[in-house]
C-alpha cells in the first residue's frame, strides 16, 4: 500500500531558511580575551587567531572594537557570530546618536543591552556562540563586564574568558591592584598571554592590546611576546603520564 504525504514547498523552504541562520556549531573561533581595570580606565588583551577547528586557519582577526564613545568590546568563540553582535551595537549606537541630546550610552547601559540580547537569544535556542567583555569608563568610573552565551553576567576587577579563565585569572588574583600604571598593566597582560601562548593550542603569537581611557579607545598594532621554550617540562612533555596507549 503506497501513502502519499502532502509537502507544502514554501514552508519547505522558509524551514530551510530558517535552519540555515543558526550556529549549530562554531566553526571559526577565537580564544581568550583578558581585561583589567587600571588607574586610568581599562586594558583588553587578545590575539588574533582564528581557529576553523583544530586548525589555525586565519591569523589576522581582529576581537577587540571600540563601541560608542565610553566602551571596549572583546570577543571569545564564533567570529561570525561576533560580527552579528556588532551590526546590532551599531544599530544601538547610531539610534543613541540620532537623539542628539548631549548624553551619550555608557559601558554599563551597552553590557546591559548585550546581557538581554543574549539571553534573549539563548531562549529560542539560537544563541550566538560568544563569550563577551565589556570594558570602558564615563565620568571617571571604570567598568568591567563579561556575558556568556546563555545571557550569564557579572562584573569585576579583572576578566579573562575561554583557556584563560583556568590560567590567567590566578595571575590576576595575585598581582592586579587598582593602583596599576600603564606600564605595569600592559606587563601583566603580557605574562597571562604568554602563559597562554605555552599552554593554549588556539593561541598565536600576535596580540593586541587596546586601552579605554577618558581620552578614547587605543588599539596597538599587532605584535609578538618574546617566549622561551627550554623550560625542562617542554623537553619532554609526556613524562609521568604513560598510559597504556
Amino acid at each position: 500500500m503506497t501513502f502519499t504525504i502532502p509537502i507544502d514547498n514554501g514552508d519547505a523552504v522558509k524551514n530551510a531558511e530558517a535552519d540555515s541562520q543558526r550556529t549549530l556549531y562554531p566553526y571559526v573561533t577565537g580564544t581568550s580575551i583578558v581585561a583589567i581595570k587600571y588607574k586610568d580606565g581599562v586594558l583588553m588583551a587578545s590575539d588574533m587567531g582564528g581557529s576553523y577547528g583544530s586548525t589555525l586557519r586565519y591569523k589576522n582577526i581582529e576581537r577587540v572594537k571600540a563601541i560608542g564613545k565610553h566602551s571596549l568590546l572583546g570577543a571569545s568563540g564564533e567570529i561570525s557570530d561576533f560580527q552579528e553582535i556588532l551590526r546590532y551595537l551599531d544599530e544601538l549606537i547610531l539610534n543613541d546618536n540620532m537623539w542628539d541630546d548631549g548624553n551619550s550610552l555608557g559601558p554599563k547601559e551597552v553590557h546591559n543591552y548585550l546581557t538581554r540580547v543574549m539571553y534573549n537569544r539563548r531562549n529560542k535556542f539560537n544563541p550566538l556562540w560568544n563569550t563577551l567583555v565589556l570594558g570602558g569608563i564615563k565620568n571617571g568610573e571604570s567598568y568591567l563586564g563579561m556575558v556568556s552565551m546563555i545571557g550569564v553576567s557579572f562584573e569585576d576587577n579583572h576578566i579573562a574568558t575561554g583557556f584563560g579563565n583556568h590560567l590567567a585569572r590566578p595571575i590576576l588574583r595575585d598581582e592586579w591592584h587598582a593602583d596599576l600604571s600603564f606600564e605595569d598593566g600592559v606587563k601583566l597582560l603580557e605574562k597571562c598571554m604568554r602563559v597562554l601562548l605555552y599552554r593554549d593550542r588556539s593561541a598565536i603569537n600576535k596580540l593586541q592590546i587596546a586601552k579605554i581611557t577618558e581620552e578614547g579607545v587605543t588599539v596597538s598594532q599587532p605584535y609578538s611576546l618574546k617566549t622561551f621554550w627550554e623550560f625542562q617540562a617542554f623537553h619532554n612533555p609526556t613524562a609521568g603520564a604513560e598510559g597504556s596507549w
